[in-house]
C-alpha cells in the first residue's frame, strides 16, 4: 500500500509518496479539489497523513471519497517530527516527516468534529465576529464623544444611537456628528444581524437535546451551552471531568521536578471561545442571587476569600465544565442536590 505525507498550505501543498516498491517521490500541487483529484484520485487506496489545519477537514473528506485511509494528526505531538532537524525547514522535509510518521505510526490522531458540530461552531464564530464589531464601534463612538467633553449615558445596546442623538452633536460638536454618522448608520444593521444569528442558534439549540439539557445549569445560557457542545462534540471520548477541564485549558500549568513543585495560571489550551464563555458564567455565578446557584456561589465566595475574585471565577468555570460533562454523560438536568462538597485546598 502506498504511504503519503501531505503538508497542507493555503495555496500549494507538498506531497511525499512512498510507493509499494519502496521508491519515494515528491510533488507540489495547488491546494484545490481538482488538483487532489488529478494527483490521488486514480491510484489504489493509500494511507495518507496530514496535519490538522484550516484546510484539513475538507481535504480529508475529499480524499476519503477515493477510498484512501486519511488520518488528520495533532501537530502538537512532537514525536511525529522526530526525523526533522531544527536547522533546515522546508515543505519537502515536513512532508517526508509526515510520511515517515505515517509508516511508523508515530502520530496522534486529531479529533474530527461531526458536520452538525462544525456548523454550530461556525454559527458561533459568526455571532462572535458581529458582536465584537458592534462593541468596537460603540467603544469608538464613546471615546470620540468623551474627547469633546460629553458622555453617552449608559443603556441598552439597541438604544445607543438614540442616546447619541439626544446629545445634539450637530449644535455642540458639528464635526463630531459628521465623523460618527457612518458608524451610527451601520449599527442598526449589525444589531439586526446579531439578532438573526442568535435566532439561528436558538433554533439549533431547540433541536439539540444536549444543548437544552446543559442550559438548565445556573448561569449557563444557550450560547454557553452551544459553545461547550460545539467543542466537545462527543462526550464519550473523555474519561473524566478532569479530562474535559484540561481539554478546555482550565487546569493550572505545572513545572515540577524532584522536590520542587511550581503551579502557575491555567494552561489556556483548547478552544478560546468555550473557555471564555465558561469564565463569564463563573463571574455570573459569583453575582447571582438565584436559589439554584447558591451552592456554587457559596463555594466560589470561599475561594474568593482565600485568593481573589478573578481566581474564583476561573475556579467556578473549571467546576462548571465538570458539572456540564456529568450532566451530558448521565443525560440528567442540573440538580444542585447532587453537587459534591469540595473541601477548601490548603
Amino acid at each position: 500500500m502506498e504511504i503519503i505525507g501531505l503538508d497542507l498550505h493555503k495555496r500549494e501543498s507538498q506531497l511525499c509518496r512512498r510507493h509499494p516498491d519502496g521508491r519515494v517521490s515528491d510533488e507540489r500541487i495547488p491546494t484545490t479539489r481538482e488538483s487532489f483529484t488529478a494527483a490521488l484520485g486514480g491510484i489504489a487506496p493509500a494511507r495518507i497523513l496530514l496535519e490538522a489545519s484550516t484546510e484539513s477537514e475538507w481535504v480529508a473528506a475529499h480524499l476519503e471519497q477515493f477510498g484512501h485511509a486519511v488520518t488528520v494528526a495533532d501537530p502538537n505531538f512532537a514525536p511525529m517530527y522526530a526525523t526533522l532537524t531544527r536547522r533546515i525547514k522546508t515543505d519537502k522535509r515536513d512532508a517526508r516527516a509526515l510520511m515517515d510518521a505515517c509508516a511508523l505510526g508515530a502520530y496522534r490522531p486529531a479529533y474530527r468534529l461531526s458536520a452538525a458540530r462544525r456548523h454550530l461552531r461556525a454559527e458561533l464564530a459568526v455571532r462572535d465576529a458581529l458582536v465584537h464589531t458592534r462593541t468596537r464601534w460603540i467603544a469608538l463612538c464613546r471615546t470620540r464623544v468623551r474627547a469633546v467633553g460629553l458622555r453617552v449615558p449608559s443603556g441598552a445596546t439597541h438604544t445607543f444611537g438614540a442616546r447619541v442623538a439626544a446629545l445634539d452633536l450637530a449644535a455642540r460638536a458639528p464635526t463630531l456628528g459628521t465623523e460618527l454618522a457612518p458608524l451610527l448608520a451601520l449599527l442598526p444593521g449589525v444589531s439586526a444581524a446579531i439578532a438573526a444569528a442568535e435566532a439561528r442558534l436558538a433554533a439549533l439549540a431547540a433541536a439539540d437535546p444536549v444543548i437544552t439539557r446543559l442550559a438548565t445549569a445556573p448561569s449557563v445560557g444557550v450560547i454557553t451551552a452551544a459553545g461547550v457542545v460545539a467543542v466537545l462534540d462527543d462526550v464519550t471520548r473523555f474519561r473524566s471531568a478532569h479530562a474535559v477541564e484540561a481539554y478546555l485549558g482550565l487546569v493550572p500549568r505545572e513545572d515540577s521536578s524532584a522536590e520542587r513543585r511550581h503551579r502557575g495560571g491555567i494552561t489556556k489550551a483548547g478552544n478560546t471561545r468555550a473557555r471564555w464563555l465558561l469564565v463569564e458564567a463563573g463571574w455570573r455565578l459569583l453575582r447571582s442571587t438565584a436559589p439554584e446557584a447558591a451552592a456554587l456561589r457559596s463555594w466560589g465566595q470561599g475561594v474568593a476569600q482565600r485568593r481573589t475574585k478573578r481566581v474564583a471565577a476561573v475556579a467556578l468555570a473549571r467546576r462548571l465544565a465538570g458539572i456540564l460533562y456529568a450532566m451530558w454523560r448521565d443525560e440528567a438536568d442540573y440538580d444542585a442536590a447532587r453537587l459534591r462538597r469540595r473541601p477548601p485546598r490548603a
